[in-house]
């Protein structure tokens, strides 16, 4: 019996999405709904366990907790963005910066599209664990899919109906927040663990306030188009066990920004990195699984893998968007960082399979294989040839001369050197992660490559 009681409760918790419809009589009140909001958090928090309220609203992750912790998390997490919104401000015409549409398409998301994609978790749990496990969920593709639909539909009719009553919102600019909001909130619940509700709504409405400020309006027909593309892109990684779930919805996320904001030859691009980094990741596994140095998890990439390795070719197709008249340095930044990424990835993959005995690159004495910052030969061919793939398929896809090539290949050869050069510093005394390198060397591939095609072109 205990199924139907957690979706009881879940249903519950999915109908306190129903309390969007008093946001927009509260525009001009935010402090008064923050207020009770965070006082309504402090009521809950006094609620025994063992009283009927507590059982009636307590969901299976509340009656281990012993508290109302889902509510109280979602209902502080609110009326924090609300006071946030406050401290922001209006503009010059007197509305909020922050406007509370966001604040309430986010609080929908996280309890139509978090609530209703917990009903799947519940019927994957029963399929795939002992009835008596009721600590974890299960993440799948299927309830992601879910949570991406629905957390947008109702975004989408929340944040319309808000707007409706506060301030004019484009349809294309609503569907856009909606559907981004939603994808970030898919994305964040399948990083989390216990703070669902606090990750959700808060890491949603940023985002989604992020683009607004930005005003991204985008055609609906299209939209839709480039997230299927990036979602198909995104389940066949999946499906084909080189992507985790939070990597395949990182995917979609880089997806639909990069090729929103510029170009679908630049996702295409970094698509490629990806590509040839899961191959090679599979290059002679085996041996460097005997060996100790293979990649995790039979190879499949997680989110901080994603991120870490494309957020500065994300940032920089992003402000390509916003700044139009830098296009052509934002574009050689962006294929020096997405070049350095895949430089160093097969660097890893290839040249772990060396032979010999690497090198130190700050000592350049020999040093076990896998070992951070250590090069081979064998490694250095492999970092130019994915530097160069990058360069000779950019010159391909899109229109540009010959100075950028050699400006990307040099981009990504040298960032490559300088994640060896941290790896051997920074991470080996423990002050960076491996994802923390990728992403300080992907930056500086990015920074060389704008740099010397800037020097090349003036």
């Amino acid at each position: 019996m205990w199924p139907i009681k957690e979706y009881e409760k879940q249903c519950i918790y999915i109908l306190l999405g129903l309390l969007v419809l008093f946001f927009p009589f509260f525009n001009s009140n935010h402090f008064i709904l923050a207020s009770i909001f965070l006082m309504t958090s402090i009521l809950l928090y006094e609620v025994s366990p063992d009283s009927s309220f507590f059982r009636f609203f307590a969901r299976e992750s509340d009656t281990r907790a012993g508290k109302l912790i889902g509510i109280i998390q979602l209902f502080t997490t609110t009326a924090i963005l609300l006071m946030i919104s406050l401290i922001v401000g209006v503009d010059i015409a007197g509305v909020y910066k922050f406007p509370i549409f966001i604040i309430g398409a986010a609080f929908a998301i996280t309890t139509f599209g978090d609530g209703i994609a917990d009903i799947i978790h519940i019927i994957e749990k029963e399929k795939k664990q002992n009835p008596g496990d009721k600590k974890s969920k299960v993440y799948s593709a299927k309830s992601s899919i879910v949570f991406l639909i629905a957390g947008s539909v109702f975004a989408f009719i929340s944040g319309a109906w808000i707007a409706g009553f506060t301030l004019y919102v484009p349809v294309g600019m609503l569907i856009f927040l909606s559907v981004i909001g939603a994808l970030t909130g898919a994305l964040l619940e399948s990083m989390t663990k216990d703070e669902d509700n606090i990750v959700i709504p808060f890491g949603s409405a940023m985002v989604m306030w992020l683009f607004y400020m930005f005003g991204y309006n985008v055609d609906t027909s299209y939209l839709m188009k480039v997230l299927l593309f990036s979602f198909v892109l995104g389940y066949l990684s999946y499906r084909a066990r080189v992507a985790d779930i939070s990597a395949m919805l990182s995917a979609t996320l880089l997806g639909v920004v990069i090729i929103i904001s510029s170009d679908i030859n630049w996702f295409f691009i970094l698509l490629a990195f990806f590509l040839l980094g899961s191959m090679f990741t599979r290059y002679k596994y085996n041996y460097k699984l005997a060996r100790g140095i293979a990649q995790g998890k039979g190879g499949a990439r997680g989110y901080k893998n994603v991120f870490s390795n494309s957020l500065a070719a994300l940032t920089l197709a992003i402000a390509y968007g916003i700044f139009p008249s830098h296009g052509q340095i934002l574009m050689a930044a962006y294929l020096g960082s997405v070049a350095t990424a895949c430089g160093d990835t097969l660097a890893s993959e290839i040249g772990e399979t060396y032979k010999g005995e690497p090198r130190m690159i700050t000592t350049f004495k020999k040093a076990r294989a896998g070992t951070d910052g250590a090069v081979s030969i064998l490694g250095e061919g492999a970092s130019f040839f994915g530097a160069s793939v990058i360069a000779i398929l950019a010159f391909i896809l899109i229109p540009t001369d010959i100075s950028l090539v050699f400006a990307v290949i040099a981009g990504g050869f040298i960032g490559t050197n300088i994640d060896s050069v941290l790896g051997a510093t920074l991470q080996q005394k423990g002050y960076l992660t491996n994802n923390g390198v990728n992403l300080l060397a992907t930056v500086s591939g990015a920074v060389v490559s704008g740099l010397l095609y800037h020097g090349l072109v003036v």
